[in-house]
């Protein structure tokens, strides 16, 4: 009989151990699966914060692209190696085309020629808002996109002399409210003289005429009208740009003038003549 209470009381004892054994077992695999799970949570929220970071930079280059396609009409447009347009640049040239007379629609092949003839217009219109008209002491020109607009000397000047007269004043006045009425216009004033040369106290040579005229209209323009002066340029060609021949009285006149050379950034200037239809 005590043998076999002494056999009963070993294997409870026995069979308590066993218990105790798997319980710490299950306990240590217990808390690997917590340190798993929590070192799972840990990468999921360094990948949730890693894949937000992705589609922020997602959604901000589709948001580029998005822009990028409604700003297409503004794409810039190369124009014979001369200057850059916008698309809707081009758009604001045809629609101005549509007023010019077609027979001088007919003589542009290229798409300089129409851009010359719209900014030809442009330009006209608008001084002729301001009551200037082309004669034969002001003529008007488009060359590669850029104004020109010639004034004879007798307008400007007296015989031989840099001093501006007081008769220029009304077209200098026009041309200034012009140059005003656009920041990015830039203006390049050029002085012309005739062949025969000229030698005083004041005046060296036909150079020294040719700058001295030009820096006077420029001093002018900005003391009298308000033109800024940082977009004024002074220059002096002499008498090397003549347009005839110096063989007579009448083509001496033609090549005595100063030159307003006007440098418009197109897609601001056709923006600007816009508002005035």
């Amino acid at each position: 009989m005590k043998k076999i209470s002494i056999l009963l009381i070993t294997a409870v004892l026995f069979s308590s151990c066993v218990s105790k054994k798997k319980y710490v077992a299950l306990e240590l695999e217990n808390g690997q699966i917590k340190s798993e799970l929590t070192k799972t949570r840990v990468e999921k929220e360094d990948l949730e914060n890693k894949f937000s970071a992705i589609q922020a930079r997602v959604d901000n280059y589709n948001n580029k692209i998005k822009s990028l396609t409604e700003q297409n009409d503004a794409m810039l447009v190369n124009v014979d190696n001369v200057a850059v347009i916008s698309n809707d640049t081009k758009k604001a040239m045809r629609k101005t085309l549509q007023n010019i007379d077609p027979s001088k629609l007919a003589g542009a092949k290229t798409l300089k020629d129409s851009m010359n003839l719209a900014l030809s217009y442009n330009l006209n219109k608008s001084l002729e808002k301001d009551q200037v008209n082309e004669s034969d002491d002001i003529t008007i020109d488009i060359n590669e996109t850029v104004v020109m607009i010639s004034i004879s000397d007798k307008m400007l000047f007296n015989t031989a002399s840099y001093k501006v007269s007081n008769k220029a004043n009304d077209i200098l006045q026009k041309l200034a409210n012009v140059i005003n009425s656009e920041p990015s216009i830039e203006v390049m004033v050029e002085g012309h003289t005739d062949s025969r040369s000229i030698s005083t106290s004041k005046i060296a040579d036909n150079w020294d005429l040719s700058v001295l005229r030009a820096t006077s209209v420029v001093r002018k323009l900005q003391k009298d009208y308000g033109v800024a002066p940082e977009k004024l340029i002074a220059s002096g060609r002499s008498s090397y740009k003549p347009l005839a021949e110096n063989d007579s009285n009448e083509n001496r006149a033609k090549n005595r003038r100063t030159r307003i050379v006007i440098l418009p950034n197109l897609d601001k200037f056709f923006a600007l003549m816009g508002s005035n239809e």
